[in-house]
Protein backbone atom coordinates (compact mmCIF):
# COMPACT_ATOMS: atom_id res chain seq x y z
CA UNK A 1 0.00 0.00 0.00
CA UNK A 2 1.20 3.53 -0.99
CA UNK A 3 2.17 5.82 2.05
CA UNK A 4 0.70 8.92 2.07
CA UNK A 5 2.85 12.35 1.80
CA UNK A 6 1.82 14.32 4.88
CA UNK A 7 4.28 17.89 5.10
CA UNK A 8 4.21 18.64 8.73
CA UNK A 9 4.87 22.50 8.69
CA UNK A 10 6.36 24.09 11.82
CA UNK A 11 8.65 26.78 12.97
CA UNK A 12 7.55 30.36 11.65
CA UNK A 13 8.23 33.78 12.18
CA UNK A 14 5.85 34.25 15.06
CA UNK A 15 6.64 35.04 19.14
CA UNK A 16 5.42 31.00 19.54
CA UNK A 17 7.68 29.83 16.62
CA UNK A 18 9.53 27.74 20.24
CA UNK A 19 5.94 26.11 20.89
CA UNK A 20 5.53 24.80 17.78
CA UNK A 21 8.99 23.37 17.46
CA UNK A 22 8.06 21.54 20.40
CA UNK A 23 4.81 20.44 19.26
CA UNK A 24 6.26 19.56 15.76
CA UNK A 25 8.71 17.19 17.63
CA UNK A 26 5.71 15.39 19.42
CA UNK A 27 3.78 15.07 16.32
CA UNK A 28 7.03 13.51 14.31
CA UNK A 29 7.40 10.88 17.28
CA UNK A 30 4.40 9.86 17.04
CA UNK A 31 2.86 9.62 13.64
CA UNK A 32 2.61 6.35 12.22
CA UNK A 33 5.68 6.19 9.71
CA UNK A 34 4.79 2.99 8.19
CA UNK A 35 1.65 4.52 7.18
CA UNK A 36 2.96 8.33 5.80
CA UNK A 37 5.62 9.41 4.14
CA UNK A 38 6.67 12.58 6.25
CA UNK A 39 8.53 15.46 4.79
CA UNK A 40 9.30 18.10 7.64
CA UNK A 41 9.11 21.39 6.72
CA UNK A 42 10.46 24.26 8.82
CA UNK A 43 9.90 27.80 8.61
CA UNK A 44 13.26 29.67 10.65
CA UNK A 45 12.38 33.13 12.66
CA UNK A 46 13.74 34.82 9.45
CA UNK A 47 11.30 33.09 7.24
CA UNK A 48 13.34 30.61 5.25
CA UNK A 49 11.87 27.51 4.31
CA UNK A 50 13.93 24.40 5.04
CA UNK A 51 13.29 20.68 4.09
CA UNK A 52 14.57 18.81 7.56
CA UNK A 53 16.32 15.75 6.13
CA UNK A 54 17.19 14.20 9.33
CA UNK A 55 15.27 11.63 11.50
CA UNK A 56 16.17 12.86 15.34
CA UNK A 57 13.28 15.53 15.99
CA UNK A 58 14.91 15.91 19.30
CA UNK A 59 16.85 18.83 17.06
CA UNK A 60 13.66 20.65 16.65
CA UNK A 61 13.66 22.56 20.14
CA UNK A 62 17.06 23.62 20.21
CA UNK A 63 17.20 24.79 16.83
CA UNK A 64 19.83 22.39 15.55
CA UNK A 65 17.97 21.10 12.64
CA UNK A 66 18.15 24.35 10.73
CA UNK A 67 21.98 23.26 9.96
CA UNK A 68 21.65 19.77 9.57
CA UNK A 69 23.93 18.77 6.90
CA UNK A 70 22.05 17.20 4.05
CA UNK A 71 19.06 19.81 4.56
CA UNK A 72 17.32 21.51 1.27
CA UNK A 73 15.88 24.89 0.87
CA UNK A 74 12.28 23.99 0.24
CA UNK A 75 8.77 26.25 -0.84
CA UNK A 76 5.22 24.71 -1.30
CA UNK A 77 4.21 25.82 -4.46
CA UNK A 78 0.51 27.68 -4.92
CA UNK A 79 0.50 26.51 -8.13
CA UNK A 80 -1.89 23.13 -7.94
CA UNK A 81 -0.32 19.97 -8.49
CA UNK A 82 3.06 21.03 -7.76
CA UNK A 83 3.78 20.12 -4.46
CA UNK A 84 6.71 20.66 -2.50
CA UNK A 85 9.02 22.07 -4.37
CA UNK A 86 13.17 21.46 -2.71
CA UNK A 87 16.59 23.12 -4.24
CA UNK A 88 19.79 20.92 -4.55
CA UNK A 89 22.24 23.39 -6.21
CA UNK A 90 20.65 24.32 -9.78
CA UNK A 91 17.87 21.53 -9.47
CA UNK A 92 14.18 21.22 -8.06
CA UNK A 93 13.20 18.75 -6.98
CA UNK A 94 9.25 18.66 -6.90
CA UNK A 95 7.35 15.97 -4.34
CA UNK A 96 3.36 15.79 -4.25
CA UNK A 97 1.92 16.39 -0.77
CA UNK A 98 -1.22 14.71 -0.07
CA UNK A 99 -2.39 16.34 3.00
CA UNK A 100 -0.09 19.10 4.96
CA UNK A 101 -0.46 19.57 9.08
CA UNK A 102 0.09 22.96 9.79
CA UNK A 103 1.96 22.76 13.14
CA UNK A 104 2.46 26.40 13.20
CA UNK A 105 1.28 28.80 15.92
CA UNK A 106 0.69 32.13 16.14
CA UNK A 107 0.65 34.69 13.02
CA UNK A 108 1.00 33.57 9.55
CA UNK A 109 0.34 29.81 11.24
CA UNK A 110 -2.89 30.10 12.71
CA UNK A 111 -4.33 33.05 11.10
CA UNK A 112 -5.70 32.40 7.66
CA UNK A 113 -2.36 33.20 6.01
CA UNK A 114 -0.46 29.38 5.50
CA UNK A 115 -4.10 28.41 5.06
CA UNK A 116 -5.20 30.72 1.97
CA UNK A 117 -1.67 29.58 0.51
CA UNK A 118 -2.87 26.13 0.91
CA UNK A 119 -5.86 26.36 -0.63
CA UNK A 120 -4.47 27.97 -3.73
CA UNK A 121 -2.20 24.94 -4.37
CA UNK A 122 -4.94 22.82 -3.63
CA UNK A 123 -3.61 20.86 -0.62
CA UNK A 124 -5.69 19.34 2.16
CA UNK A 125 -4.82 20.59 5.42
CA UNK A 126 -5.29 20.05 9.02
CA UNK A 127 -7.29 22.67 10.94
CA UNK A 128 -9.82 25.37 9.86
CA UNK A 129 -10.07 27.20 6.59
CA UNK A 130 -9.19 31.00 5.92
CA UNK A 131 -12.47 32.94 7.05
CA UNK A 132 -12.43 30.26 10.43
CA UNK A 133 -8.89 30.54 11.04
CA UNK A 134 -8.95 34.35 10.89
CA UNK A 135 -11.83 35.12 13.17
CA UNK A 136 -10.25 32.66 15.67
CA UNK A 137 -6.93 34.32 15.71
CA UNK A 138 -8.59 38.14 16.58
CA UNK A 139 -10.12 37.80 19.52
CA UNK A 140 -11.89 40.82 19.16
CA UNK A 141 -13.78 39.28 15.72
CA UNK A 142 -14.19 35.91 17.83
CA UNK A 143 -16.04 38.10 20.36
CA UNK A 144 -18.51 39.64 17.42
CA UNK A 145 -19.84 36.22 16.37
CA UNK A 146 -19.79 34.41 19.90
CA UNK A 147 -21.76 38.00 21.06
CA UNK A 148 -24.55 36.77 17.56
CA UNK A 149 -24.19 33.11 18.72
CA UNK A 150 -25.66 33.86 22.10
CA UNK A 151 -22.98 31.84 24.36
CA UNK A 152 -21.70 33.60 27.35
CA UNK A 153 -18.32 35.76 27.90
CA UNK A 154 -16.23 38.37 29.64
CA UNK A 155 -17.68 41.78 28.75
CA UNK A 156 -14.70 43.39 26.69
CA UNK A 157 -13.84 46.79 24.97
CA UNK A 158 -11.70 47.42 22.26
CA UNK A 159 -8.21 49.75 22.71
CA UNK A 160 -6.11 50.83 18.85
CA UNK A 161 -2.61 50.71 19.92
CA UNK A 162 -1.82 53.63 17.37
CA UNK A 163 -0.76 56.86 19.36
CA UNK A 164 -1.95 55.18 22.77
CA UNK A 165 0.50 57.10 24.82
CA UNK A 166 -0.83 60.33 23.65
CA UNK A 167 -4.17 59.32 24.74
CA UNK A 168 -3.33 57.16 27.51
CA UNK A 169 -5.16 58.87 30.04
CA UNK A 170 -8.72 58.79 28.83
CA UNK A 171 -8.14 55.33 27.67
CA UNK A 172 -7.63 54.35 31.23
CA UNK A 173 -10.42 56.73 32.44
CA UNK A 174 -12.83 54.50 29.85
CA UNK A 175 -11.08 51.13 31.06
CA UNK A 176 -11.87 52.31 34.38
CA UNK A 177 -15.71 53.44 34.38
CA UNK A 178 -16.36 49.99 32.44
CA UNK A 179 -14.44 47.51 34.56
CA UNK A 180 -13.22 46.92 38.10
CA UNK A 181 -9.63 45.68 38.91
CA UNK A 182 -8.45 43.45 38.24
CA UNK A 183 -9.23 43.07 34.14
CA UNK A 184 -7.11 41.14 31.53
CA UNK A 185 -5.48 42.75 28.59
CA UNK A 186 -4.71 40.98 25.90
CA UNK A 187 -3.28 41.55 22.10
CA UNK A 188 -6.10 40.62 19.61
CA UNK A 189 -3.73 38.49 17.52
CA UNK A 190 -1.60 36.13 19.54
CA UNK A 191 -2.08 32.80 20.84
CA UNK A 192 -0.01 30.87 24.18
CA UNK A 193 -1.07 34.01 26.29
CA UNK A 194 1.92 36.05 24.72
CA UNK A 195 1.50 39.72 25.50
CA UNK A 196 -0.99 39.10 28.01
CA UNK A 197 -1.41 40.67 31.74
CA UNK A 198 -3.53 40.82 34.35
CA UNK A 199 -4.16 44.80 35.58
CA UNK A 200 -4.91 44.96 39.25
CA UNK A 201 -4.02 49.29 39.85
CA UNK A 202 -4.40 51.63 36.90
CA UNK A 203 -0.42 51.51 36.75
CA UNK A 204 -0.12 47.99 36.00
CA UNK A 205 -2.83 48.23 33.33
CA UNK A 206 -0.64 51.66 31.64
CA UNK A 207 1.82 48.66 31.97
CA UNK A 208 -0.01 46.17 30.33
CA UNK A 209 -1.41 48.35 27.65
CA UNK A 210 1.84 49.67 25.97
CA UNK A 211 3.16 45.97 26.00
CA UNK A 212 0.45 44.20 24.64
CA UNK A 213 0.28 47.38 21.81
CA UNK A 214 3.76 45.81 21.33
CA UNK A 215 2.26 42.41 19.50
CA UNK A 216 -0.64 44.06 18.14
CA UNK A 217 -2.60 46.95 17.02
CA UNK A 218 -5.68 45.91 18.38
CA UNK A 219 -5.84 45.37 22.02
CA UNK A 220 -8.61 43.38 24.06
CA UNK A 221 -9.72 44.23 27.13
CA UNK A 222 -11.74 42.33 29.60
CA UNK A 223 -13.43 41.82 32.63
CA UNK A 224 -11.79 39.62 35.05
CA UNK A 225 -14.21 36.25 35.82
CA UNK A 226 -13.27 34.29 39.10
CA UNK A 227 -13.47 30.89 37.91
CA UNK A 228 -12.04 27.56 37.39
CA UNK A 229 -9.91 27.35 33.90
CA UNK A 230 -11.63 24.88 31.69
CA UNK A 231 -10.84 23.58 28.08
CA UNK A 232 -12.61 21.02 25.51
CA UNK A 233 -10.61 19.56 22.57
CA UNK A 234 -13.00 19.59 19.42
CA UNK A 235 -13.17 17.12 16.55
CA UNK A 236 -14.58 16.83 12.98
CA UNK A 237 -15.94 18.72 10.03
CA UNK A 238 -19.69 18.62 9.68
CA UNK A 239 -20.36 16.71 13.29
CA UNK A 240 -18.39 17.82 15.84
CA UNK A 241 -17.10 15.52 19.38
CA UNK A 242 -16.24 17.37 22.07
CA UNK A 243 -13.94 15.50 24.42
CA UNK A 244 -14.06 15.56 28.16
CA UNK A 245 -13.22 18.68 30.22
CA UNK A 246 -9.84 19.07 31.52
CA UNK A 247 -8.96 21.96 34.24
CA UNK A 248 -5.98 24.12 34.53
CA UNK A 249 -5.00 24.98 38.18
CA UNK A 250 -1.64 27.54 36.80
CA UNK A 251 -0.18 27.78 40.22
CA UNK A 252 -0.10 31.40 39.24
CA UNK A 253 -1.85 34.67 39.09
CA UNK A 254 -2.91 33.59 35.79
CA UNK A 255 -2.51 30.72 33.04
CA UNK A 256 0.72 32.75 31.00
CA UNK A 257 3.45 31.57 28.72
CA UNK A 258 5.38 30.61 31.46
CA UNK A 259 3.10 28.94 33.38
CA UNK A 260 2.49 26.73 30.09
CA UNK A 261 5.80 26.40 28.96
CA UNK A 262 8.35 27.19 31.04
CA UNK A 263 7.75 26.61 35.11
CA UNK A 264 6.13 23.41 36.38
CA UNK A 265 3.43 25.79 38.50
CA UNK A 266 0.72 24.30 36.59
CA UNK A 267 -1.08 21.18 37.27
CA UNK A 268 -3.98 19.12 34.48
CA UNK A 269 -7.25 17.94 36.26
CA UNK A 270 -8.84 15.48 33.45
CA UNK A 271 -11.71 15.08 33.67
CA UNK A 272 -12.18 18.61 35.48
CA UNK A 273 -13.02 19.31 38.70
CA UNK A 274 -16.55 20.44 38.03
CA UNK A 275 -20.10 18.23 38.24
CA UNK A 276 -21.04 16.33 35.50
CA UNK A 277 -24.34 18.67 34.43
CA UNK A 278 -21.81 21.48 34.16
CA UNK A 279 -19.45 19.84 32.05
CA UNK A 280 -22.25 18.69 29.83
CA UNK A 281 -23.09 22.28 29.45
CA UNK A 282 -19.03 23.15 28.55
CA UNK A 283 -19.19 21.04 26.50
CA UNK A 284 -22.37 21.56 24.60
CA UNK A 285 -21.12 25.77 24.32
CA UNK A 286 -17.80 24.14 23.14
CA UNK A 287 -19.72 22.70 19.54
CA UNK A 288 -21.63 26.03 19.10
CA UNK A 289 -18.46 27.94 19.86
CA UNK A 290 -17.22 26.16 16.94
CA UNK A 291 -19.98 25.83 14.47
CA UNK A 292 -20.47 29.11 14.80
CA UNK A 293 -16.96 30.21 13.69
CA UNK A 294 -16.93 27.73 10.67
CA UNK A 295 -14.57 25.49 12.08
CA UNK A 296 -14.00 22.04 11.11
CA UNK A 297 -10.84 19.69 11.48
CA UNK A 298 -9.84 20.87 14.76
CA UNK A 299 -9.64 23.60 17.66
CA UNK A 300 -9.53 23.59 21.63
CA UNK A 301 -12.56 26.27 22.87
CA UNK A 302 -11.13 27.39 26.64
CA UNK A 303 -14.12 28.52 29.17
CA UNK A 304 -14.62 29.89 32.89
CA UNK A 305 -16.37 28.09 35.07
CA UNK A 306 -17.23 30.71 37.95
CA UNK A 307 -16.62 29.51 41.32
CA UNK A 308 -19.67 31.47 42.93
CA UNK A 309 -22.33 30.33 41.07
CA UNK A 310 -20.78 27.76 38.75
CA UNK A 311 -21.68 29.69 35.19
CA UNK A 312 -19.90 28.90 32.11
CA UNK A 313 -18.24 31.59 30.80
CA UNK A 314 -17.14 31.53 26.96
CA UNK A 315 -12.85 32.62 27.44
CA UNK A 316 -11.06 31.91 23.82
CA UNK A 317 -10.31 29.45 21.00
CA UNK A 318 -7.06 28.07 19.52
CA UNK A 319 -7.76 26.33 16.18
CA UNK A 320 -4.38 24.98 15.97
CA UNK A 321 -3.59 24.36 19.75
CA UNK A 322 -0.58 23.32 21.52
CA UNK A 323 0.74 19.20 20.41
CA UNK A 324 3.72 19.22 22.61
CA UNK A 325 3.92 16.45 25.12
CA UNK A 326 2.39 18.30 27.34
CA UNK A 327 -0.42 20.06 26.09
CA UNK A 328 -4.05 19.74 26.61
CA UNK A 329 -5.40 18.66 23.12
CA UNK A 330 -3.87 15.30 22.94
CA UNK A 331 -4.11 14.99 26.45
CA UNK A 332 -7.91 15.40 26.67
CA UNK A 333 -8.78 13.14 23.52
CA UNK A 334 -6.03 10.64 24.84
CA UNK A 335 -8.31 10.60 28.07
CA UNK A 336 -11.57 10.18 25.94
CA UNK A 337 -10.64 7.33 24.21
CA UNK A 338 -7.97 8.14 21.06
CA UNK A 339 -5.06 8.31 21.95
CA UNK A 340 -2.05 10.56 20.01
CA UNK A 341 -1.34 8.63 17.05
CA UNK A 342 -4.80 7.73 16.01
CA UNK A 343 -5.56 11.40 16.29
CA UNK A 344 -3.43 12.04 14.12
CA UNK A 345 -4.66 9.62 12.07
CA UNK A 346 -8.18 11.12 12.13
CA UNK A 347 -6.43 14.82 11.63
CA UNK A 348 -5.18 13.75 8.45
CA UNK A 349 -8.60 12.07 7.18
CA UNK A 350 -10.71 14.89 8.32
CA UNK A 351 -8.45 17.28 6.32
CA UNK A 352 -8.87 14.65 2.95
CA UNK A 353 -12.40 14.94 3.86
CA UNK A 354 -13.14 18.59 3.95
CA UNK A 355 -11.17 18.69 0.72
CA UNK A 356 -13.51 17.34 -1.23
Amino acid sequence: MKKLSVCILFGGMSPEHEVSLRSAESVLNNIDQEKYHLLPVGITRTGEWILYTGSDYSLLPTGAWETYENNRRAAISPVRGQGLLSFEGDCVVREKIDVVFPVLHGENGEDGAMQGLLQLAGIPYVGPHVAASAVSMDKTLTKLVIDQAGVPQAAWHLVRATGLENRMEKVVETLEARFEYPMFVKPAGTGSSVGVSKAADRETLVKALLAAGKYDEKILVEEFIDGREIEVAVMGNDSPVASICGEIDSGAEFYDYDAKYITDTSTAYIPARISEEVAEQVRDYAVQVYKAIGCQGLSRVDFFVTRQDQRVVFNEINTLPGFTSISMYPKLFAASGIPYSQLIDELLTLAQEAAK
